[in-house]
């Protein structure tokens, strides 16, 4: 008697089952695509050494702006001061015996400066006019270090101003010979000559005469 192979037959997906499983898709992807489209956007920071065009800009613009002159910019006094302040004595000498100095006139101007300025923050003699007038040194001095072809008359002429500022502080007597100064200043060149040298000589005797009396306590 052949024996008659009976398999069961197998149970299809429910349709409900498929249906669920495709909104479960359907719903994970709305998700994720939702959630990617609510996220703000993010600006990656720029590599390290990166210059972007706006700082290339300020950095171009901060080279090309000279120093300002202003009162409270501490900044240009201290780069404008760098010599090292020489007593009266020492100016005198330098003015009177070293006029055979290459670039007499600048090293001239430098030392008078650094000078004039280390007086004008003596407690006696600090007031508005004295400060503006310092500032006005600094800023006229500033690029003599490193600018052989830098005008010194206007080094000059702010230097006497200071002087004059310093005199109607607290030396009236003083008014003679820093008047004078200011009027030799305004005459002098802007870059020194071998023939010029006697003029800026003289310049730097009387003012080194001055500094001696504004390096004294006022009466």
């Amino acid at each position: 008697m052949a024996e008659i192979n009976i398999q069961r037959k197998k149970n299809s997906l429910s349709p409900w089952l498929l249906i669920l499983l495709v909104l479960a898709a359907l719903a994970v992807g709305a998700y994720f695509l939702f959630r990617t489209d609510s996220e703000p956007a993010t600006t990656a920071p720029p590599a390290t050494g990166a210059i972007t065009p706006a700082d290339a800009d300020a950095e171009a613009q901060a080279r090309a702006t000279p120093p300002p002159a202003d009162g409270g910019t501490q900044a240009v006094t201290d780069m404008a001061a760098e010599e090292t302040p020489a007593s009266a004595e020492e100016l005198a000498r330098f003015a009177a015996d070293e006029d055979d100095t290459p670039n007499y006139g600048r090293r001239g101007l430098q030392l008078l400066t650094a000078t004039l300025v280390d007086l004008a923050d003596r407690d006696d003699l600090r007031d508005n006019n004295i400060n503006e007038k310092r500032n006005d040194l600094t800023s006229a001095t500033i690029r003599l270090t490193d600018n052989a072809n830098a005008s010194l008359r206007p080094g000059f002429v702010a230097a006497a101003a200071l002087m004059q500022a310093m005199q109607q502080k607290a030396y009236p007597a003083l008014a003679r010979p820093v008047a004078d100064l200011v009027q030799r200043a305004d005459e002098l060149p802007n870059q020194v000559t071998a023939a010029e040298v006697p003029t800026v000589r003289e310049f730097l005797v009387r003012a080194a005469d001055v500094v001696g009396t504004l390096s004294k306590p006022a009466a």
